[in-house]
């Protein structure tokens, strides 16, 4: 049977004078049948109900019909919000403006991306010289609808050859092109199957890259886990391409990637169990038949190589230091007993580049940067000023550069560019984007509070200057909380249309993050998963306490692991937001190691086959398996794409599935499944747009309006 949920929104007029005039509106959502299967998983003598295990079949017709179904039940109800179609035409207009990626040098050219503002993929442009510049690589001719995108890009030594690889559909599998960059002939066979993979130059010869056997079953579910590195030269075909590290059963490495020197003189390998700690080897590619040589041989420590000058490595490492340092040794002997401090560790997390002989170093102060110019001896050039209170990135180039690049962003300030001569420390603008969004009317600010445990978290607030703190303010509570992740202030032209309305952003810096180095990660793994859930609850609790909002008007939202912090938020704590948006969301704990890389995040989770007690505890938080009947959870829009082969989509259709069987309030529960797309990177700006009209205007319209928040208002319209 169809199961049929009246939906009453008292449509309330929000003033600033707080008039609380309502009116009622009616609407039903019949809900499409999800049939039940008798699956059973035993684990540690424990029986583990699973009916919708079907729905991980992303091949099935059953599954495509399911997801049919939903979606047009959600389209549905979203195409009945009375302002969507005005949602999209803001974001539409706000996007609409020029933007310009920062120049880098290739052989004879200086090559830059552009996009005219609402193209759904930038374009890369080349010049030489003082020449005009022209159209080199677009990639919105990959496809009509924009599904097929650039991954990435490396130029040979000489700039004469370009490698480049598209991602189709959102897959993170990618097919590899090599193009002859003076006249853009395609000079050989697309190599194809690589995955999670850069594209690392030897010489003008060839190249080294990453992928996995094809899996058995569906290349966008089944488990991959044996990553391998490879070496293509050019002019031979891809199936007799050099294995050059993996493969081998009982050395299991589910991530290894493959990097050059800039100098050509050592093959750099890091192999990784799961996405924290790597191994670390190097390879003398000057002498003929050498082996690789152990730098490190455990994966107790993130430690990478960030340059060399001659046969001195330059690492950074947080072996012996949570919050990093930069250390060098001698290539003969490079094992830690013989690592000298170039910058030690200090208070801060340290994040490090490199260009033009120099070392920059990014540290983190309460998630804001500060920057440092270094040179290779670790002597202190001179801070970067930059021009407030953000989030700064780049300052990377090759040696012989004469400028480098930066950006700088915070959540009021939309992203730009800046040029630093290295040398004479001389900063200038670039390019700021001219933009329909004035800055000056908005504020951030940073607050600490108290986490269940006594533990203070940062929090970052941002909204229009002089909001009133009445408790009725629509706010999006935004975090992550995983994988040594930092989230620092940045611009989002759609949380910019959200603040146009009235809206606050908060966005804390959840323990599981990086923001405080590797102790202030590993307080939020596995068996302390927990306290990144708590660290988020309170966060809400501060909001209301503080009256920036209320239940009413408070949305929790988090896509990935933030999409497993929302699902396992709303069901411990379905009063605490009357909306709720998962994203892609890791939702299944119990099995969400057995779907393609999955097995790899489990220094983050550990697993459910790992031990009695850890089983438990994941089950015991796992948001698909604490739905309970009789619960009147937040109004939810879970979103995902039928292509995403990172958190494959099953983990969100089993969530909603159950929601929709267990939901006992008036809230409804939908999801919408972007067709022909994945995990998110190289979306097409037109479906973003669409997206984020579909998740603003239903979180709106369950907080109440029935207009935009800011035509409730006389003093907020226009």
């Amino acid at each position: 049977m169809k199961k049929s949920i009246v939906c009453i929104f008292l449509l309330v007029l929000l003033l600033v004078t707080k008039n609380t005039n309502a009116q009622t509106k009616i609407m039903v959502v019949n809900y499409p049948e999800t049939k039940a299967v008798d699956s059973i998983d035993t684990y540690f003598g424990v029986e583990v109900k699973d009916p919708y295990r079907w729905l991980e079949d992303d091949r099935s017709p059953e599954t495509e019909a399911w997801v049919k179904s939903q979606n047009q039940t959600t389209f549905d109800f979203l195409n009945k919000i009375p302002y969507r179609e005005e949602l999209k035409e803001r974001l539409t207009k706000l996007w609409n403006y020029e933007k310009i990626g920062a120049p880098f040098i290739e052989g004879d050219y200086t090559y830059f991306s552009k996009n005219d503002g609402l193209q759904n993929q930038h374009v890369y442009y080349k010049k030489k010289g003082d020449g005009d510049a022209e159209v080199f690589l677009d990639p919105n001719t990959f496809s009509k609808d924009g599904t097929i995108s650039l991954g990435g890009m490396s130029f040979s030594k000489n700039g004469k050859i370009l490698t480049y690889s598209i991602s189709e559909g959102g897959s993170d599998w990618r097919k590899v092109i090599i193009m002859e960059v003076e006249t853009k002939k395609i000079v050989e066979d697309t190599l194809v199957d690589v995955k999670f993979s850069g594209i690392s130059w030897y010489k003008n010869e060839g190249f080294y890259y990453s992928s996995y056997d094809k899996p058995k079953g569906s290349e966008l579910s089944a488990k991959t886990d044996q990553h391998k590195v490879y070496y293509h030269k050019l002019g031979t075909s891809q199936k007799d391409d050099l294995l050059i590290y993996g493969g081998t059963p009982e050395e299991k490495h589910r991530y290894i990637y493959g990097t050059v020197t800039e100098d050509d003189r050592y093959l750099v390998i890091t192999p990784r169990i799961s996405t924290s700690g790597n191994k670390l080897y190097i390879k003398d590619l000057s002498v003929a038949n050498s082996k690789f040589i152990t730098i490190l041989d455990h994966a107790e420590s993130d430690t990478s190589i960030i340059d060399n000058h001659g046969s001195t490595l330059f690492l950074v490492t947080n072996l012996n230091a949570p919050n990093k340092r930069i250390v060098s040794v001698d290539a003969s002997n490079p094992i830690p007993e013989n690592w000298t401090d170039v910058i030690p560790e200090t208070e801060n997390v340290l994040n490090i580049s490199r260009g033009s002989g120099y070392l920059f170093a990014e540290y983190m102060v309460d998630a804001i940067s500060k920057v440092k110019q270094y040179d290779l001896n670790g002597t202190l050039i001179r801070d970067i000023e930059l021009p407030g209170l953000g989030s700064a990135g780049g300052f990377s180039g090759k040696k012989e550069a004469d400028v480098l690049y930066y950006s700088f962003t915070n959540y009021n300030t939309p992203s730009s560019t800046y040029s630093l001569n290295p040398k004479t420390g001389q900063i200038k603008l670039y390019w700021k984007p001219a933009i329909d969004f004035n800055s000056q009317d908005y504020e951030s600010h940073q607050v600490f509070y108290t986490s269940k445990d006594g533990t203070k978290i940062p929090m970052m607030i941002t909204h229009k200057k002089g909001i009133e703190l009445h408790g009725k303010n629509p706010t999006i509570l935004y975090g992550y909380g995983g994988f040594n992740i930092s989230l620092t202030p940045s611009f989002s032209i759609t949380n910019a249309v959200w603040m146009e309305q009235g809206g606050i952003l908060a966005v804390p810096n959840l323990r599981g993050g990086g923001e405080y180095g590797r102790a202030w990660h590993d307080a939020g793994t596995q068996m302390k998963k927990q306290n990144v859930f708590d660290d988020f609850i309170a966060a809400g609790e501060y909001l209301i306490a503080n009256h920036y909002t209320s239940h009413d008007f408070l949305a929790i939202r988090g896509g990935s692991n933030g999409g497993l912090l929302v699902g396992a938020v709303m069901t411990q704590r379905p009063d605490l937001a009357k909306v709720a948006l998962p994203a892609v969301g890791v939702l299944d704990m119990l099995r969400y190691h057995t779907f393609t890389a999955g097995a790899g995040w489990a220094y983050d989770y550990g697993t459910s086959e790992q031990s009695k007690d850890m089983f438990e505890y994941l089950k015991g938080y796992s948001p698909v398996h604490n739905i309970k009947h009789g619960v009147n959870y937040p109004a939810t829009l879970v979103t995902t794409g039928d292509h995403d082969d990172r958190v494959v989509p099953a983990h969100s259709f089993k969530f909603a599935a159950e929601l929709q069987r267990k939901q006992s309030g008036t809230n409804p529960t939908l999801i919408r499944i972007e067709t022909n797309a994945g995990h998110g990177a190289g979306t097409p700006v037109s479906k973003t747009i669409e997206e984020y009209a579909d998740i603003f205007g239903f979180t709106w319209y369950n907080m109440g309006y029935k207009v935009l928040p800011s035509k409730t208002n006389e003093k907020l319209k226009g």
